[in-house]
């Protein structure tokens, strides 16, 4: 600049002088030209000072805000003027072209160095611990899965941030990360922001959810609306089993309504239950996601899966494992429950065990610790003999790299009880309906062992069978490496010989006819399933009861005699229980789940040693 300043000033005195001009310029000219450039070369240094200075400001973060941010649960953002005067001009042009030549400076320095500088250079006036949290926040979203996942359980393992700390990440994460810290067991619930308000419900409850069965219900009288709402729930749960009514519950607002059901009925774990089911029947469906995560739902699950109660815990982490998408790939349909692990681990998984309960069973209550000797079969489904679940506490602390599953399917002793009697569902029909869905968990993927009580038993033996005449399932049957048999009628049950002596009283349901040992049915499958599995050679171990159980207050039955149980190979143990105690341990150290526990760590042995 100063030498063109310079040239200027020569050519006009050649052109005004009539003399010739000297070889050296004169002292005048140049105090000429520093007056002239003196001016430009402070303005520009000014100006690129400043634009410097307003760039730094520009990617560095405001302290203020988080100061502001201890005060209150908002996240502040950097207000950007709409007045279009300010974005035209020489001056706005020369600012947005500057802007760019920096910004891909740091872009090769970073790469030069191979640092990421704008990071350092982004939080350089942040305190450490405001740091760390931002940068895990940003790591979240890398494109890079293990840095997501190595993010969220930094996150997680955090219990020192402040309050407001928690309030940022739950409003600035994604819908990945808020469902990985759910997760994640130890996470603290102040990631989770609370649900959103909800629209108030007038009584009749889920009866304004839609059709027509409000003023049916309203003919009940003086049934209790939790009856009300409890029977509507069960229809539900069927629907959310089909994936076109779950858009249409998502798009009716059902999300949100059976939120406020939930909170109306904190008192009724089964109401409850249902809801967090139809939910998990909805979360089999990735396109819902956003909208389960948004409407609030995650805070709830989060807390319910810290819940000590085994089955309210087990509905909530089935429901957030079909969320995640990051570390689970199976999907968990409706009846299958994960026992362990029930969050995100980095215990490598190496085999799984199954349990499949019985006649008037459950994924839960089949498998509880022993409580009473004198409980009766009408009364099995009390809530309050629910205790602790054996498979979930001692197993799972005893082996940590099995993966354990517990399937649960309605059954009924009598179809007068049927909760839908049209539908008599047989032992094959539930054959092909838990192999499909114990496929979508990925049970096959991996070595394997069945457990069952009573007729779940022939349950195991009629998927085993029908799957080995399926080329697609071999990978199931070639990881079954053995299986326990809990008191199993292979040859026919008394209860089934009771029920036809007093069929027109009793209605026996299918379920109880096809345990009569004189059904062609059981038979054949007997014969087909022992030929079978000596082919195969799988490990086999069979308990049986000794004592008669309660039917009713008047009636006791020995279920399945010790002929029955036999099943043909493998060892079989006589046990001084009844029927429903058979597989129900009374304490760690007893015989009935010692040897339980030895037979699938020998028979594992090889595959949890690789």
């Amino acid at each position: 600049m100063s030498l063109a300043t310079c040239c200027i000033i020569c050519c006009r005195r050649i052109g005004t002088c009539t003399t010739p001009p000297k070889r050296d310029l004169y002292w005048k000219d140049i105090r000429n030209v520093i007056k002239f450039t003196g001016p430009l070369i402070l303005g520009g240094s000014l100006f690129i000072t400043y634009e410097v200075l307003a760039l730094k400001k520009s990617v560095t973060l405001d302290t203020q805000v988080i100061e502001k941010e201890k005060l209150k649960s908002y996240i502040y953002l950097d207000a950007v003027s709409l007045d279009k005067r300010e974005n035209q001009g020489i001056t706005y042009q020369a600012r947005k072209e500057l802007h760019k030549a920096l910004r891909k400076v740091l872009a090769t320095s970073a790469k030069i160095f191979q640092n990421p500088f704008d990071d350092h250079f982004s939080t350089v006036d942040l305190e450490d611990h405001e740091y760390g949290m931002w940068m895990l926040l940003k790591k979240s979203k890398s494109e890079d899965k293990m840095v997501r996942l190595e993010a969220v359980k930094e996150m997680a393992a955090n219990h020192h941030w402040r309050d407001y700390q928690y309030r940022t990440v739950a409003q600035a994460c994604d819908v990945r990360t808020i469902i990985g810290l759910a997760r994640s067991k130890e996470t603290d619930l102040r990631f989770f922001l609370p649900p959103p308000h909800l629209p108030a419900v007038k009584e009749g409850g889920l009866w304004c959810f839609g059709g027509n069965g409000l003023p049916y219900a309203e003919s009940f009288g003086e049934v209790p609306s939790a009856t009300v709402e409890l029977f509507c729930l069960q229809a539900l749960v069927r629907h959310s089993e089909i994936a076109t009514h779950c858009d249409k519950i998502e798009a009716n607002g059902g999300l949100q309504l059976l939120q406020r059901i939930y909170q109306l009925h904190k008192d009724c774990p089964k109401i409850q239950r249902s809801i967090v089911r139809i939910i998990g029947n909805m979360a089999l469906h990735e396109h819902l996601h956003s909208a389960i995560v948004h409407s609030g739902w995650v805070s709830i699950l989060a807390e319910a899966a810290k819940s000590p109660h085994v089955v309210h815990a087990s509905h909530a982490a089935r429901t957030l494992a079909n969320l995640d998408r990051e570390t689970v790939q199976e999907k968990y349909q409706d009846g299958v429950y994960v026992l362990h692990p029930q969050y995100r681990t980095s215990q490598p998984i190496k085999a799984d065990v199954l349990f499949i309960h019985g006649l008037m069973g459950a994924a839960f209550k089949t498998w509880r610790q022993q409580d009473c000797d004198k409980l009766e079969i009408g009364k099995a489904s009390d809530e309050e003999c629910y205790t602790q679940c054996w498979p979930k506490t001692w197993l799972a602390r005893d082996c940590p790299a099995l993966r354990i599953i517990s399937v649960e399917y309605d059954t009924n002793l009598s179809d007068w009880r049927a909760k839908c009697p049209v539908e008599r569902k047989s032992i094959a029909y539930r054959s092909h309906e838990l192999l499909r869905k114990l496929r979508a968990a990925g049970v096959g993927d991996r070595p394997m062992i069945w457990v069952s009580h009573s007729m779940g038993g022939l349950l195991v033996k009629k998927m085993l069978v029908d799957a080995s005449k399926k080329p697609e399932l071999n990978s199931l049957i070639n990881n079954t490496r053995g299986m326990i048999f809990y008191s199993v009628p292979h040859h026919g049950s008394h209860l089934a010989e009771y029920s036809v002596n007093v069929r027109y009283l009793l209605f026996p349901s299918v379920e109880v006819k096809e345990l009569s040992k004189d059904c062609p049915a059981l038979k054949k499958l007997q014969d087909d399933f022992l030929t079978f599995a000596k082919d195969k050679n799988f490990q086999v171990l069979n308990f049986v009861e000794t004592l008669p159980t309660c039917i009713g207050s008047m009636i006791k039955l020995h279920v399945v005699p010790v002929e029955s149980a036999d099943l043909g190979i493998g060892d079989l143990i006589p046990v001084a229980v009844n029927h429903l105690n058979i597989c129900k341990p009374k304490k760690k150290d007893t015989f009935l789940y010692q040897r339980t526990l030895q037979f699938i760590r020998e028979t594992l042995a090889k595959d949890l040693e690789n």
